[in-house]
C-alpha cells in the first residue's frame, strides 16, 4: 500500500464503550471534484467526514483516526442495528457519482482500497456480510457506491462476500422480504431494499423489480451467509 496522506477532519466524536467496530461501508464520494470532496470531509459545518478517501489515482488520505468515530453513514440500518457510524469504518472513493457524472472506478483506485480494506479488516473483527456500501444501509437515501463498483472482484480478495445463484426461485414478496432481512436489510421501503440488493449483488440490471435471477441471487447470498456464520460458529 502506498503511504497514507495524514489530512485529519475534526468531524468526529467517540464511539463509546459499547461498541466494537464490526462493519466496513463504502462509498463514493459524489461530488465533482476530489478537492470540493477534501473540502466537505474537514469542514466542521458540514458535520460529516469518513476515516479514509481514496483519489481516483490511489493516493490515500486518512482524515479520522479508526479509533474514533467519523460521521459518514448518516441515518442508516443493518441487521437491526442504527448507530452504524459507531460501529463501523467508513471509506470514501473519489467518484462524481450519479449527479455528476458516474464512471468506472481505476484500476490504482481500487488496487489501494484493497490494501486499505484488508487492514481495516486485519484490525477489526469485521465479518464478510458486514461489508456493505451506503446504498446497503440506507437504501431509500443513497446509491453509492453504485453499480459499477466492483464488488465480485473484491470478495474475490476476501473483502465481502458474493454468492452464487440458488436453485431457490421462490418470488413471493414476503419471502423476499424475508430473506432481505436476514441478509441485513430494512424492508420498510421493499421495493428500495431490493433495489440497494441488486446495485450491490445483481448489478447488470437495478430495477427494484422481482425477477427470477433477482431472487436466485438473493437466496443464494442467504446461504452463503449461512455457511459463513456456521463457520465462524
Amino acid at each position: 500500500m502506498s503511504d497514507i496522506v495524514l489530512d485529519p477532519s475534526p468531524n468526529f466524536d467517540d464511539r463509546g464503550p459499547a461498541f466494537t467496530v464490526d462493519m466496513l461501508v463504502l462509498h463514493y464520494t459524489g461530488m465533482e471534484t476530489k478537492d470540493a470532496a477534501l473540502e466537505r470531509l474537514k469542514d466542521p459545518k458540514a458535520e460529516v467526514s469518513a476515516h479514509y478517501l481514496i483519489d481516483e489515482e490511489g493516493t490515500v488520505h486518512r482524515l479520522v483516526d479508526e479509533a474514533h468515530r467519523a460521521w459518514h453513514a448518516g441515518v442508516a440500518h443493518w441487521r437491526g442495528r442504527t448507530d452504524i457510524n459507531a460501529r463501523s469504518i467508513g471509506i470514501e472513493l473519489v467518484n462524481p457519482g450519479h449527479e455528476f457524472g458516474y464512471r468506472e472506478f481505476p484500476e490504482a483506485q481500487i488496487r489501494e482500497l484493497e490494501a486499505v480494506c484488508h487492514g481495516v479488516l486485519a484490525r477489526h473483527p469485521i465479518p464478510p456480510r458486514n461489508v456493505v456500501g451506503h446504498s446497503d444501509v440506507a437504501p431509500t437515501r443513497k446509491t453509492d457506491p453504485g453499480e459499477l463498483f466492483p464488488w465480485e472482484r473484491l470478495a474475490g480478495k476476501g473483502i465481502g462476500l458474493w454468492p452464487g445463484e440458488s436453485d431457490n426461485l421462490m418470488m413471493e414478496q414476503p419471502v423476499l422480504a424475508d430473506a432481505l432481512t436476514e441478509v441485513g436489510y430494512d424492508t420498510t421501503d421493499f421495493s428500495a431494499a431490493l433495489k440497494a440488493f441488486q446495485r450491490h449483488w445483481r448489478p447488470a440490471r437495478v430495477t427494484g423489480r422481482v425477477d427470477p435471477e433477482t431472487a436466485r441471487r438473493l437466496f443464494g447470498l442467504v446461504e452463503a451467509i449461512r455457511r459463513d456464520d456456521g463457520a465462524v460458529s
